[in-house]
């Protein structure tokens, strides 16, 4: 046998032998096809102590339409006391920061508005402050 004619039995023949042991090849999906996930941090605070109502976005809703039919499926409500040395900080992860994560502190109907101020950050970098007497939200995007 001439050394092209075995070359042409090795290249033809090894799929076929591959074949024949059971060793297919398959695709893999790549790791590209996951979401990347951001770290998204809150912090509230206020200027005077004062027990807050907090709402905030700790996971995605598949689409708009989802979250427009119940908006408070995708934003639980904590209370906590709040102070000038007493932040309120979560730490959540999100696909899409940009469209929705959110903070939102307020007084309700105090009649001694405590002034807060919030704070969002996202993989570490500060991207949004806020405050307001009565309440203050932090949201990348406009609601």
């Amino acid at each position: 046998m001439t050394n092209s004619a075995s070359m042409w039995l090795i290249r033809i023949g090894t799929p076929f032998a591959l074949l024949a042991a059971g060793l297919t090849v398959t695709a893999v999906p790549a790791a590209a096809d996951d979401p990347v996930m951001h770290d998204v941090t809150y912090t509230l605070y206020t200027d005077t102590p004062f027990f807050s109502e907090i709402y905030y976005r700790d996971f995605e809703p598949a689409n708009f339409a989802d979250y427009s039919h119940n908006p408070y499926l995708f934003s639980p409500n904590v209370e906590a006391d709040l102070g000038p040395d007493k932040p309120w900080v979560l730490t959540v992860r999100l696909a899409n920061p940009e469209h929705w994560a959110m903070v939102l502190g307020s007084s309700g109907r105090s009649p001694n508005p405590p002034n807060f101020h919030c704070t969002l950050a996202v993989d570490g970098a500060v991207v949004v402050t806020n405050s307001g007497a009565k309440g203050a939200l932090c949201s990348l995007r406009n609601w």
